[in-house]
């Protein structure tokens, strides 16, 4: 039978050798007094008269040395890299900076947290890429804690769901991209993602993280098919370096083409104001003949057939003779002059000198001259010849 059960005889009380009559809370006053009137009795009850005053001696000098450990018991330090989070009662109360602080011992507790120390987190596994391709990948997440309270209160484990976040973002990532994205040509843009997707997963649990870099560490395909994977990441090697060599073999040459055009597009505006200039010679030359003409038809016709063989003459290596028929006289040619004399001639029979002054100053006659046209003479030296040519 229970101890507060009816019909035990009147025996009814609890435990603590009450009654069952009062059954409400003890006096807590009544409780401390006995309590002192116990320790007193230890302390100053030594068979004095005044044991009475030595017992509330006594219990002060206990009081001041339990409140003296007490109060030393509750300073602490926190290091240089951390802060302290405080909680009283179990509650959040404060966060406290590196150095000395004190805290209520058996009231406060304390948690320090490292907030300067980069931590590293890795993730790794087979997964499945969007073109049904295994890849094993491996990354590397590096952070710190910039919240202490966040980091310690707000999800069970922090360091854990930034694990879970990781792992749920690269997959993703990895399971959109192909496995030549992955293996060599989008590794940055896989890095990018699964740290744009990652930051997107966290922010909504406040971890009091912040995410510092994201290392993606070498790719590689099942051991089964290594060395196919390897030739076709040799094969797209070359064709880089392909490319880098032509892109450099048209950055050689593409200067010398553009100067060559340059080159060649000046040679032709030169060639082109040079037949103009000509033309407009020539045409400078025929208005200028043409009141001479009018004057003397015949030996302004005469005149410029003279200059034209002249010139055509003084081109080519003979020399022409015009001797009378039946004459037998010695003729000396010095031939080695003459073609000297051609080889260093520079100026040419220009008819646009033609001018009534040369006309009239030079006697031109119709009958048989014993005259000769000689390669590279002078015009001044020509005189027309009627005979035999």
């Amino acid at each position: 039978m229970a101890w507060n059960e009816p019909g035990n005889g009147g025996k009814d009380r609890d435990p603590w050798g009450n009654d069952g009559k009062h059954q409400g809370p003890p006096d807590l006053d009544k409780v401390i007094r006995n309590l002192s009137g116990k320790l007193g009795g230890l302390l100053g009850n030594r068979g004095s008269g005044s044991g009475g005053g030595l017992g509330s001696f006594g219990i002060t000098v206990v009081l001041v040395i339990a409140l003296a450990v007490w109060v030393v018991s509750g300073f602490y330090t926190i290091g240089e890299a951390q802060r302290g989070v405080v909680l009283r009662f179990g509650k959040f109360y404060q966060t406290v900076e590196p150095g000395l602080n004190w805290k209520a011992t058996f009231i406060d507790r304390v948690y320090p947290v490292d907030v300067e120390t980069v931590r590293s987190l890795p993730a790794s596994g087979f997964m499945l890429t969007r073109d049904e391709n295994l890849v094993r990948v491996e990354m590397d997440v590096q952070y710190r804690v910039i919240e202490p309270r966040d980091y310690l209160f707000n999800v069970t484990n922090a360091d854990d769901s930034l694990h879970q976040a990781l792992d749920s973002a690269l997959r993703y990532v990895v399971g959109h991209s192909t496995m030549d994205d992955v293996l060599t040509v989008g590794r940055e843009r896989v890095r990018q993602e699964t740290r744009a997707l990652l930051e997107e997963i966290i922010d909504p649990y406040q971890l009091g993280l912040m995410i510092l870099d994201l290392n993606f560490l070498p790719a590689r395909p099942p051991e089964e098919v290594k060395d196919a994977f390897d030739d076709a990441i040799a094969a797209q090697e070359d064709e880089q370096r392909f490319i880098r060599e032509a892109e450099a073999y048209a950055r050689e040459i593409e200067p010398k083409a553009r100067g060559q055009a340059q080159r060649l597009l000046q040679e032709a505006e030169a060639y082109k104001q040079q037949v103009a200039l000509r033309a407009e010679g020539e045409v400078a030359r025929f208005r200028e003949l043409l009141p001479q003409y009018e004057l003397q038809p015949d030996l302004t016709r005469q005149r410029i057939y003279l200059e034209t063989m002249e010139e055509i003459y003084s081109k080519v290596n003979k020399v022409v003779v015009d001797t009378p028929e039946g004459s037998n006289s010695l003729m000396y040619l010095p031939l080695d002059k003459l073609m000297e004399q051609q080889a260093t001639r520079e100026a040419r029979v220009d008819p646009n000198v033609i001018t009534s002054d040369y006309l009239n100053n030079n006697n031109v006659s119709s009958g048989q001259d014993s005259g000769q046209l000689r390669p590279g003479s002078d015009r001044t030296n020509i005189r027309p010849t009627t005979g035999r040519n």
